[in-house]
């Protein structure tokens, strides 16, 4: 039995010292409050007499790129001999063109290339043409007042979450726990505390895999099955590669476990439904918007989210009025980008992210894709400032290691898949040329896939580093 303290005097004391701290801690915070309570900052009059000199405008951090004349022999010279590597396997093509001239300043190879996940840059283009970047996808719950059953509509955000992401998130999302609390809310003011749920996926047509991808990509957690309503982007648990075979059926069921722990009882377990149209009665009594697309486009560029990508590609299918499956993106990708006066003819598309093998685009498509997000078009400007930064932000985070001239002046999304590696986006000269460049070898050898994308990363550096500008 432990030995009582012999001196209890002194726990009385501490008692008392404590009980005095607290008190006045307490009064310190009451006063600290009043005095910041009648407004912020910018509401309080600064006092009589007070001048403040006017602030200056401050000195740029780098110097503006513009419409540079760019040097054909001195890009030539800064990437022809890397081009030589044998770690590039048998066929390479790059294409460089000064930005803002539209004039190709260096070739090397020919015919066109597996994309793998360059693709995305068709992708994320089209859907900001198609639908603006601050569009933002819906999920919502429609009810009819003569039946109990409520729906869960999944209107393709692929950023969908189980519950609500951690404060300063990026991005930002909508979740299923939100919008389980404003159906109860709007389920209580109508009087009902007893439904049955169903899900509406309507909005997507087609397989939910594509036929032209390795039968293996979703048995090894590559891919998940695509769908308008999922969470987590169809993973069964949020941050691991646990691709569910039911991606709605799992929205839906954590969408009606929600609604039991605001006490409204769910009968029964979800099942596939159609919203019932306004005509009959039906009507949103709930919603939930996404993040705007602009910044899921960043998103789905920087960390290379094939799941996104393929949303994104069946939501221009939707836009233009294609079924919105795998070919019915892909042809609405074509159309969209041939508005924007980006040809595809000799491509071959299958998807949005890029994963089939059966990819083929031409070098030209995707510098001209590059050179319209980089242009005068505000609304696409996105694609390509949402591309990763050497040496900072997404799959170029941990890459350029030794190529100090690369860091933070090359943007290029990247392109991986096994035998194929590549890069596609713009770079700064050390002497103010804008570039749009594509790097792409698509037979390397087994075995040598971090050799080639070092290699690449080389030539990018090169340009980086290259003083390119035509001297008058």
């Amino acid at each position: 039995m432990p030995e009582a303290d012999p001196r209890p005097g002194r726990w009385l004391r501490r008692g008392a010292t404590a009980l005095v701290l607290l008190v006045l801690l307490g009064a310190l915070g009451a006063a600290v409050a009043y005095r910041l309570a009648p407004g912020t900052p910018a509401q309080v009059p600064p006092p009589a007499g007070l001048s403040l000199p006017a602030a200056r405008q401050p000195a740029p951090v780098a110097a503006p790129t513009g419409r540079v004349a760019v040097d054909r022999a001195a890009v030539r010279r800064a990437v022809a001999s890397l081009l030589r590597s044998s770690r590039l396997g048998g066929h390479v093509v790059v294409d460089v063109e000064a930005l803002g001239s539209g004039s190709v300043v260096y070739r090397h190879g020919a015919g066109a290339v597996a994309p793998a996940s360059t693709m995305k840059l068709l992708t994320t283009v089209a859907a900001l043409e198609a639908l603006r970047p601050d569009h933002r996808f819906t999920t919502s719950v429609v009810a009819t007042p003569q039946s109990e059953r409520v729906v869960l509509v999944g209107g393709g955000d692929p950023l969908l979450g189980r519950s609500p992401a951690p404060a300063g998130t990026f991005p930002p999302r909508a979740d299923l726990e939100t919008l389980a609390d404003r159906t109860a809310k709007a389920l209580k003011a109508l009087g009902r505390s007893t439904v049955r749920v169903g899900y509406d996926t309507t909005l997507f047509s087609g397989p939910a895999l594509d036929p032209h991808w390795e039968p293996s990509y979703f048995a090894d957690d590559v891919v998940s099955r695509i769908s308008p309503l999922w969470v987590d982007e169809g993973r069964r648990t949020a941050g691991l590669e646990d691709r569910s075979a039911h991606p709605a059926t799992d929205a839906a069921e954590a969408f009606a476990q929600a609604l039991e722990r605001r006490h409204i009882t769910v009968v029964g377990r979800p099942g596939p439904a159609v919203a019932p149209p306004a005509s009959s009665g039906g009507g949103r009594i709930a919603v939930v918007r996404g993040a705007p697309l602009a910044t899921v486009v960043q998103h789905v560029l920087e960390v290379s989210d094939n799941d996104g990508a393929e949303v994104l590609a069946r939501q221009v299918a939707v836009a233009q009025g294609e079924p919105a499956s795998f070919a019915g993106a892909a042809r609405a990708v074509r159309a969209v980008l041939g508005r924007l006066g980006i040809s595809t003819r000799g491509d071959r598309i299958y998807d949005g992210s890029g994963l089939s093998r059966h990819d083929r685009l031409r070098p030209e498509t995707l510098l001209a894709v590059i050179r319209t997000a980089a242009g005068d078009r505000p609304g696409l400007r996105s694609a390509v400032a949402g591309l990763p930064v050497a040496g900072f932000t997404g799959s170029l985070a941990s890459r350029f290691v030794g190529l100090p001239a690369a860091r933070g002046t090359v943007r290029a999304k990247t392109g991986t898949l096994t035998g194929v590696d590549g890069l596609a986006g713009t770079v700064t000269t050390r002497d103010g040329a804008l570039l749009g460049f594509v790097a792409i070898a698509d037979r390397v050898r087994p075995g040598e896939t971090l050799e080639a994308r070092d290699a690449l990363d080389r030539v990018a550096a090169a340009l980086a580093g290259c003083a390119c500008a035509a001297t008058p």
